[in-house]
């Protein structure tokens, strides 16, 4: 539920100028305002499952955008359901919208939706019903640009260098043909960011969100709770923090998806039992920022 200085779930990734939300819990159009965001720059929402606390945001961020010009769709993305609670509350509410959404649901794993440079995959966790993560992952960067090596190579300053930079060959001045390969470095990781919340603890969540560079899970309870996170199908913090350090390759884990009960203070219990097992655990609060950068 709601605090007086704890908002529910939504998590918002900024890529390139592109904003995409992740679930939109109750009152996200407030953090959204005070953050000062374009929110008309969001893109899609992805939504883990349709209990009310990660949905009942979505109606009044479709009225907030329509404040604003928009050309482009907002796509909504959710397992079953998403687009029945889209249609009624549209239909309920009057719901005045200036501009196109596009709602596709999914019932299995795989990729959900992709871009320039990037997709986003979805996978199923294990919840009270139908619930999935996310990964958002670019695509592979081309290597380090050597300047001297292509000068070497005959090619002058210029555009020239910007087309090996993207991957293409280019002429030289004598005639001669320049590959990338001849003037960059091995081919650099782009980034990943995965996101989990309402699920119990269990190994597949490893495998899909091994080497992200920003792990974002629900830590709703401390380990003596263990037996109620299990009968409510969610997980302890500690358990979030077995689960990044069995990925590997995971550079932070922000907890996420507080139980009530844990004051601002009283979490830093679950941070603790946490960092016993990942040290490199955070907590998040509203409008934290986690800035998200390349490893090389």
């Amino acid at each position: 539920m709601p605090l007086p200085n704890r908002h529910l779930t939504s998590v918002l990734l900024r890529r390139e100028g592109e904003l995409f939300l992740f679930d939109a819990g109750e009152g996200t159009q407030v953090s959204l305002r005070a953050l000062n965001l374009r929110w008309k720059k969001i893109s899609v929402i992805f939504i883990s499952h349709t209990h009310a606390d990660h949905v009942t945001g979505i109606p009044g961020l479709l009225m907030l955008s329509s404040q604003v010009d928009r050309d482009d769709p907002l796509y909504i993305v959710g397992p079953p359901r998403i687009a029945e609670y889209i249609d009624s509350s549209r239909r309920v509410l009057d719901m005045y919208l200036n501009y196109e959404i596009v709602v596709q649901e999914f019932t299995a794993p795989g990729v959900v939706y992709q871009g320039d440079g990037f997709r986003v995959r979805a996978f199923p966790l294990r919840h009270s019903k139908p619930c999935f993560g996310y990964v958002l992952e670019e695509d592979m960067r081309p290597g380090e640009f050597y300047p001297q090596k292509a000068i070497e190579a005959g090619v002058p300053r210029g555009h020239l260098w910007a087309q090996l930079q993207a991957g293409k060959t280019v002429e030289a001045k004598d005639g001669s043909i320049v590959i990338p390969d001849q003037v960059l470095g091995p081919p650099r990781h782009g980034r990943k960011f995965s996101f989990v919340t309402d699920t119990l603890a269990f190994p597949d969540i490893a495998d899909e969100v091994t080497g992200s560079d920003l792990f974002v899970c629900e830590g709703m309870f401390e380990e003596a709770l263990s037996e109620d996170a299990r009968t409510k199908k969610h997980m302890t913090a500690q358990q979030a923090a077995h689960i990044a350090a069995a990925a590997g390759g995971i550079r932070k884990l922000a907890l996420i998806h507080y139980s009530p009960r844990y004051t601002y203070h009283d979490l830093k219990l679950l941070l603790k039992e946490a960092q016993i097992v990942f040290p490199h655990t955070v907590l998040s609060h509203d409008r934290v920022l986690f800035p998200i950068e390349y490893r090389d």
